[in-house]
């Protein structure tokens, strides 16, 4: 039997790389013909894993993306598996070079430049000039019922099942949900200290988010999060344009749950009319804000979805948009990249300094950044967190880097924006969103089924047997670009749904009702 052509079994993504990935299971003992020379696999290769092209010797590195992912640990013969048995992740000099790479400006959408694409519009919420620009602009209308501690969350979830036990929201088609955004923190925390702080950020950025209409704050009455604290600290104010101090109950000042909960239902109804006579209008795709994750990722992650969502990014961008990437642990090794695309050295710096500080973070406890990948990751294919970042980075697209924001600020700036947020999914998203996301694209390659109300999720499949595996949970399939179809016109596709689920396009999450639970504050000091 005749050598296989790589290219029908494998991507060789760039002439330097001395991997390629495999587009599909391939067994051992198959013959691969690769630049006149034929390949014997000694060993199975599971479909997103790596194969080696030719020999590569112990401590040399290894190559993909045109990038290093890792140096060998022993001697790697030509056709082996390249993994997590033959490869580490040893440290290595990265030229920052910051700017140096730095593009141009994409021809803005409806101006006269050459190659510019026509305006596009998507139907929204508009909250009025009141609210700045990256809190007034909604994809959905809900209400939130925010805890401001642990202790109330039950109370809160309580306030909430008794909308959707009724059935009272069902005389409000136009309002999406009453949704509980609860989370086990609120106290045995410094007060006014840095988690505390963060803490409000997050539970302020929620509060005053487009996707929020309206909202009751519940607290206990002695915790250390007070509601008075955030308001204060955050400017919190009843929304659309009353100006008026927010509705919050306290489970003490209230005289316990029942009493709560009573009170937290009546001051939710009074609510729903307002919130149900708001109406979506015609607003031009520049007020939408992207957050992009990717989460239980695979070998074929940054070969299909992410490029594929870099390509929405950038179409994005060239509408007057804002992408947030996020992930920073995921961002570690490929850093390098964005700092050559940022617009100045103090926004690159920013950046290594986020780097910096994870690195003394994830020390202190012992922990070393090269642990990321997962076990999920590493079944699918992902051996180092060099590997992971690189194809991580691939969701920003390839525009310039205007800013780096702490975890959960807002995000004023148009264009691509660095959210410092850790890896996992959920606390990631609740800081991107918090800073004024409202739309995500979520790209998986294992299968995650995540859900974040009060944003749309969008879910993006890395490959086609995952996508018919959870086709009731996968939004889209980027499996095709392993099929032969353009990374370019997938990215288009997914640049499509982004405007339908704007503007009132259910997800496959939303559907299924998930995205109340995902709300997780990131906490990152002890608990006292």
């Amino acid at each position: 039997m005749a050598a296989v052509p790589l290219s029908c079994v494998a991507v060789h993504l760039r002439p330097e790389d001395n991997v390629a990935i495999a587009s599909r299971p391939l067994p051992a003992g198959l013959e691969i013909d690769h630049a006149g020379k034929t390949l014997l696999l000694a060993d199975r290769i599971g479909l997103g894993h790596k194969l080696a092209l030719r020999p590569i010797r112990a401590g040399e590195a290894v190559l993909k993306y045109g990038q290093v992912i890792g140096f060998a640990s022993q001697d790697i013969a030509a056709g082996a598996h390249v993994h997590v048995h033959n490869v580490r992740a040893d440290l290595f000099e990265r030229d920052y070079a910051f700017g140096r790479d730095c593009p141009p400006p994409p021809a803005r959408a409806g101006s006269d430049l050459p190659g510019a694409p026509p305006r596009r519009t998507w139907q929204g919420y508009d909250r009025g000039p009141e609210r700045p620009a990256h809190q007034r602009y909604g994809t959905r209308n809900y209400i939130a019922v925010i805890s401001t501690v642990n202790c109330s969350a039950s109370v809160s979830k309580y306030i909430t099942q008794r909308f959707h036990e009724t059935g009272l929201l069902r005389r409000y088609a136009n309002v999406d949900g009453v949704v509980a955004l609860t989370h086990k923190a609120g106290c045995a925390m410094a007060y006014d200290g840095p988690d505390h702080r963060q803490l409000d950020r997050t539970l302020a950025g929620f509060a005053k988010h487009p996707n929020v209409a309206a909202y009751v704050l519940v607290g206990l009455g002695c915790e250390t999060a007070q509601a008075v604290h955030l308001i204060e600290n955050e400017g919190l104010i009843q929304l659309n344009g009353s100006r008026r101090p927010p509705v919050v109950l306290t489970i003490q000042d209230c005289g316990g749950i029942p009493k709560t909960v009573e009170a937290g239902v009546q001051a939710v109804a009074e609510l729903l009319p307002q919130v149900h006579d708001t109406r979506r209008v015609s607003l031009t795709a520049d007020k939408l804000i992207l957050g992009t994750e990717c989460g239980g990722s695979d070998g074929n992650s940054g070969v299909t979805a992410n490029p594929a969502l870099g390509i929405a990014a950038d179409l994005l961008v060239a509408q007057g948009g804002t992408v947030i990437l996020g992930e920073t642990p995921e961002i570690y090794g490929a850093e390098h990249i964005l700092t050559r695309r940022a617009i100045s050295r103090q926004v690159g710096e920013k950046l290594l300094e986020r780097i910096r500080w994870w690195e003394w973070y994830t020390g202190i406890f012992g922990a070393e950044i090269n642990n990321n990948p997962s076990p999920g990751n590493k079944e699918g294919g992902l051996t180092t967190i060099y590997e992971k970042s690189l194809g991580a980075v691939a969701k920003g697209g390839s525009t310039a880097l205007v800013d780096v924001v702490h975890y959960a600020e807002p995000v004023t700036a148009k264009g691509l924006v660095v959210m410092d947020t850790p890896g996992y999914d959920p606390v990631s998203l609740t800081g991107i969103v918090a800073g004024g996301a409202n739309v995500i694209v979520f790209t998986t390659g294992r299968g995650s089924v995540f859900g974040c109300k009060p944003v749309p999720s969008i879910k993006v499949a890395t490959n086609t047997p995952l996508y018919e595996h959870m086709i009731d949970d996968m939004d889209l399939n980027a499996g095709t670009i392993l099929d032969g179809t353009p990374v370019e016109e997938v990215g288009r596709q997914i640049f499509e749904e982004i405007l339908a689920v704007a503007s009132g396009k259910k997800t496959k999450s939303e559907l299924h009702g998930v995205g109340e639970e995902e709300f997780a504050p990131w906490s990152i000091g002890p608990t006292l």
